[in-house]
């Protein structure tokens, strides 16, 4: 059977609408904004530094604001993974990032939130960056989204013609004959950055300076195909921002990373501003970041906040992105519904990203998928303000600085964070922090040393309480993963799983203009009918 083309794939989305279930009438939309490398500090709302989040500040007073919830992985694709599938890297399979050349993604057994959502009568769409597998069935097409426009992984594994600022920085797509020579090992200058819409490439290499306008104008074209069908409708919005490179033109006075901040913070003031349009109450939008900045690139990096990981830049590294101190998976958290979640509340529940698939699940009045175990909560009574409570332990993965990728060795107990293995990623300096085991585990007591500076001592009266209570949290977690039903990805890599649009053309260089939508072959049309069924 022949891959249905783009314009197919939308007007299959349009007759499922047609078809929807009535029970889908009346239920909430959905938009959930995910940030790249964004830190804790980045939002004027958290830490009073920051004067470049206005939209963001803005909706942190008409919702509530989160300030102790976490991405479920401190790096790329784990955190992707866990987000839509509600289940840790341990559990899904997905335990560090995919490659340009890789040949599978988020396993195909794992279910993820854009098709049980689907399922209920909603219409789908996946907006940005992708980056859990592109390859056959991996594509975003494939797992839940009636619609894709974006870039299937972060935006510097490719070569563009605006390369925008790095650290170090990048040369630009070559035009003719050989790539040019990279001025770092990563720098992409084989293969230029991709463009999908739907299955097809659009554009290759991507033209970075317009790509912020194309995802809002992708978002509002979309929810307004949604509200014409009068399906609800789950918008998956994976920013760019705040990874690098960072392609802006900062004003006279202003830095790079503040512009490219603001930059940010006026697409998400776009995305309420449709919600809002779409009728206030009717839509939760929930805004968060996948792990803490990239402290590597140094003045291109976000702020931590009081979230410096003290202990370790002493031992050496950053306690950023990659770690599982504070500032590698502690990151900002709004969510906003009028009329639903109480305005200028700010929330110390223990939350975390994959909290977010059981609690849509439930407010679509949907059925979580059997035989699995999930690491998430159902959280709706902290949204709405009736509960502070939410995780008792959160588990922290290893995710790149140290020990083996996905594993846990750091979790938190209440206000405890213990660690069994610590380690710095690569800093601004270029040190790295040596991977050090602990037993017995380094417990910091958070409520009084959110900067984890001092260690508990070992012969303490507070240590001595407290490590049975962690020591079984952890031993029951771990009993609880080897018991599941796990997953495996398969992270082989093939040269030919490479998106290119002209393998002719030096870097697959190409650009596809856009073509208006091809009338239904009998083929998609019989896959149209059965989606009536």
């Amino acid at each position: 059977m022949g891959t249905p083309s783009p314009q197919a794939v939308l007007v299959l989305a349009a007759l499922a609408g047609l078809c929807a279930p009535p029970a889908a009438q009346g239920k909430p939309n959905f938009i959930v904004i995910l940030a790249d490398d964004l830190g804790w500090g980045d939002l004027g709302a958290n830490w009073v530094e920051t004067k470049d989040t206005p939209n963001l500040d803005e909706l942190a007073a008409e919702g509530t604001r989160f300030v102790d919830f976490h991405s479920a992985a401190s790096t790329c694709s784990p955190s992707r993974a866990s987000l839509l599938t509600g289940r840790l890297g341990v559990r899904n399979g997905v335990t560090h990032n995919f490659a340009v050349t890789s040949v599978g993604g988020l396993p195909l057994n794992e279910t993820t939130l854009a098709e049980v959502l689907r399922a209920a009568g909603y219409s789908t769409a996946a907006i940005g960056k992708w980056h859990l597998g592109h390859h056959g069935h991996h594509h975003p097409s494939f797992r839940g989204f009636d619609y894709y426009f974006g870039i299937p992984y972060s935006h510097d594994m490719g070569c563009t013609d605006t390369p925008g600022y790095n650290v170090p920085p990048c040369p630009p797509c070559p035009r003719h004959g050989t790539a040019a020579s990279p001025t770092s090992k990563d720098c992409y200058t084989d293969v230029a950055l991709p463009l999908f819409e739907n299955l097809a490439i659009v554009q290759q290499p991507v033209n970075l300076s317009s790509l912020t306008e194309r995802y809002a104008e992708a978002a509002a074209h979309f929810i307004q195909r949604a509200s014409d069908s009068g399906r609800p409708f789950f918008l998956y919005l994976a920013l760019a921002h705040m990874h690098v490179p960072l392609e802006v033109t900062p004003p006279p006075g202003r830095g790079i990373y503040g512009a490219a901040l603001r930059e940010m913070d006026a697409l998400v003031g776009r995305i309420k501003l449709l919600a809002d349009r779409r009728g206030k109450g009717s839509t939760l939008l929930w805004f968060t970041g996948d792990n803490g900045p990239w402290a590597q690139k140094c003045e291109l990096a976000g702020r931590l906040g009081p979230l410096v990981g003290a202990w370790q830049r002493t031992q050496g590294g950053s306690p950023a992105k990659q770690t599982t101190w504070e500032g590698g998976h502690r990151v900002p958290a709004l969510a906003y519904w009028p009329g639903r979640i109480p305005a200028k509340r700010t929330s110390s529940a223990m939350l975390s990203t994959v909290d977010i698939f059981p609690t849509l699940v439930a407010l679509a009045e949907a059925t979580l998928p059997p035989n699995r175990r999930f690491d998430g909560l159902d959280v709706s009574p902290v949204l709405f303000g009736q509960s502070d409570v939410g995780h008792k332990i959160l588990l922290h993965p290893n995710s790149g600085a140290a020990g083996k990728d996905g594993e846990i060795e750091a979790l938190r107990l209440a206000q405890y964070k213990a660690f069994y293995t610590t380690g710095g990623a690569k800093a601004c300096d270029g040190s790295i922090g040596p991977e050090e085991r602990h037993q017995p585990p380094l417990i910091f007591n958070l409520d009084r040393d959110i900067q984890e500076q001092e260690p508990l001592d070992v012969a303490s009266r507070e240590y001595q309480a407290v490590l049975p209570a962690i020591s079984r949290a952890y031993a029951q977690a771990l009993e609880d993963i080897a018991t599941d039903n796990v997953s495996v990805a398969d992270y082989s890599k093939d040269p030919a799983a490479t998106p290119c649009c002209s393998a002719q053309h030096v870097a697959c260089r190409c650009q596809a203009p856009a073509s208006p939508a091809a009338p239904l072959d009998r083929g998609t049309q019989r896959r149209a009918a059965r989606l009536c069924l």
